[in-house]
């Protein structure tokens, strides 16, 4: 029977568990709490191929608990009262460790159906998820588990775990890999710190390499066929693609096109332009702001373009926007302002409208026939001093000049005119 080489490879200990030191190198909690044999509900949080399931067997194993494992996306409340039916038989004397793949995929219903047992202890959940858990797990859940983050695999370690499996395939095949200069750094950095798919492609690599009966070659040109584009996490709706969303932006936002052009590539490459486009779009806005206001029409102007070419021209505008924002400077105070009036207006901090700021409507109405609404333009400069904001914010100020040229230009006129 077919058996993976990443199932065939999976460790047995928790020394052999490659890029994940900070929760079990020597002395990190998790560690401490899987050698002291008194393990917690827990949640495992963090992508694909980052050994969550493989910890989960060895404490199984060093905690001499029966394992169940369940993934969420095929699993029924069926499935889970099965599982109960056999606490406190022989079949499971010591209790049972459920493991609960993709538990964001259970809802509600079915993820308060395991709290009684997992309250009592009869059942220790290990639940796994890709998405953030303080999002997708509910509530109850969370507050009787503790949450580990696995970390995406460095490429260092997932060259250690390659290598290991070069040797391994060696051993098992009889022949002698001649590996191309790259080959395996090449597939160590293009899985994306995804293990199981680095040791998927050593897998087909081996079984498609050239083979003179004593050695088989590995080339480069194989290795960047296998991998392809597995390096690309960007997911639609989970983490990921809000992750390289709020890459973007804060890059451009840091002033570095560098990595502005990095995190634009990413999500080019994957197929979300138009989330692209929105983010741009959003940062022109909010991040650059009043320190450079054509910016708005001019990234405007870009994303339009590269709606109506598509890939791969739209690249060339897009790629544009994103590097003019970057290297602009930067203002947020028109959105800082606006968003410190919203608070106090979703406050109840309002006040009724000058009377010289009405509508003359009221005139019709009202014994109060003049509004006193003094007319900018019949003044110089067209300004003069006259109240706005209602009596209750007379005084109050939302916005405060940002230190970049033009807002600063901007501030200068307005004292000599105002006599500031």
């Amino acid at each position: 029977m077919y058996q993976p080489l990443a199932d065939l490879l999976r460790p047995d200990n928790l020394d052999e568990v490659y890029g994940q030191e900070h929760i079990l190198g020597k002395g990190a909690v998790l560690r401490r709490l899987i050698d002291s044999g008194n393990v917690p509900n827990m949640i495992f949080y963090g992508p694909s191929g980052t050994g969550k399931t493989t910890v989960a067997n060895i404490i199984a194993k060093q905690t001499n608990r029966t394992l169940y494992q369940l993934n969420a996306t095929t699993a029924s409340t069926a499935d889970i009262k099965n599982i109960v039916a056999q606490l406190d038989t022989f079949m499971a004397p010591n209790g049972v460790l459920l493991y609960l793949d993709e538990i964001q995929s259970f809802n509600k219903k079915q993820q308060q159906s395991l709290l009684e047992y997992i309250e009592n202890g009869k059942i220790t959940l290990i639940a796994s998820t890709t998405e953030n858990p303080y999002f997708y797990v509910f509530n109850a859940i969370l507050s009787r588990s503790t949450v580990f983050e696995f970390k995406q695999l460095s490429k260092d370690a997932v060259l250690q775990a390659v290598e290991r499996a070069v040797g391994f395939l060696e051993n098992r095949t009889g022949l002698k890999a001649d590996c191309e200069d790259g080959a395996l750094d090449y597939i160590s950095s293009a899985c994306g710190g995804d293990l199981r798919k680095a040791l998927n492609a050593v897998e087909v690599l081996f079984s498609a390499g050239i083979s003179d009966g004593k050695v088989l070659k590995l080339s480069l040109e194989d290795a960047k066929a296998v991998t392809q584009k597995s390096a690309m996490r960007a997911d639609r709706d989970g983490d990921n693609h809000y992750d390289l969303l709020s890459a973007l932006q804060k890059s451009i936002r840091g002033s570095d096109p560098d990595a502005a052009c990095h995190y634009l590539a990413r999500l080019l490459e994957v197929g979300q332009m138009q989330s692209a486009c929105r983010r741009l779009m959003v940062i022109a806005a909010e991040d650059v702001g009043l320190a450079y206001p054509m910016i708005i029409p001019i990234v405007n102007a870009c994303v339009d373009m590269a709606l109506k070419l598509g890939m791969p021209e739209a690249r060339i505008p897009l790629g544009d926007a994103a590097v003019l924002m970057a290297t602009s400077p930067k203002s947020n105070t028109g959105h800082i302002a606006l968003d410190s009036a919203l608070a106090d207006v979703r406050k109840g901090i309002s006040g009724d409208f000058p009377r010289h700021l009405q509508n003359m409507h009221a005139d019709t109405y009202t014994m109060e026939r003049e509004q006193g609404y003094l007319y900018p333009h019949d003044f110089p400069h067209s300004w003069v001093k006259q109240q706005y904001l209602p009596d209750e914010l007379a005084d109050k100020r939302y916005y405060s000049y940002g230190d970049n040229k033009l807002e600063q230009a901007a501030k200068q006129y307005w004292a000599a005119i105002k006599g500031e």
